[in-house]
């Protein structure tokens, strides 16, 4: 039995409609509806980014934390805004109680990506055990 005109349009037009909902761009994402966890955000942002990232990635939070032998600990969660991916980077820098900056070695330029619509996190530790406070620099690197 030969296949009717109205037939194989509909299977066309089931195709299209299957085709197109599997297309779906970004960044799929699950996590509990109540979170477990209570973070200690930071209210004052203490984040310098050049003017060019600064319209593409937003910062959605910062978490702050003493880790293990009272080392700070801090986290920062990024959103490109854009729907392309974006490529930065960033350093830490710590202040002692006195506002002195700690040399360490996670004082160098670290190179990050973030896709599209994508959020995601940079964590950083203080050097030592002294250090009560932080800046972090994010800057674009527009040569990708």
């Amino acid at each position: 039995m030969k296949p009717s005109f109205p037939h194989l349009l509909s299977l066309s037009l089931l195709a299209v409609v299957l085709t197109a909902g599997g297309c779906k761009t970004g960044v799929n994402t699950v996590e509990r509806a109540q979170p477990m966890a209570t973070r200690d955000m930071v209210s004052d942002k203490r984040i310098i980014t050049d003017a060019s990232l600064n319209k593409k990635v937003q910062i959605i939070g910062i978490n702050q934390s003493t880790g293990p032998g009272g080392f700070l600990k801090v986290q920062v969660e990024l959103l490109n805004t854009t729907g392309s991916v974006k490529t930065f980077s960033y350093r830490w820098e710590w202040f002692d109680e006195h506002g002195n900056v700690i040399i360490g070695p996670a004082s160098v330029d670290v190179m990050r990506h973030i896709e599209g619509k994508e959020s995601v996190f940079i964590t950083g530790t203080a050097p030592r055990e002294t250090a009560k406070d932080f800046r972090l620099k994010l800057i674009e690197n527009l040569r990708n």
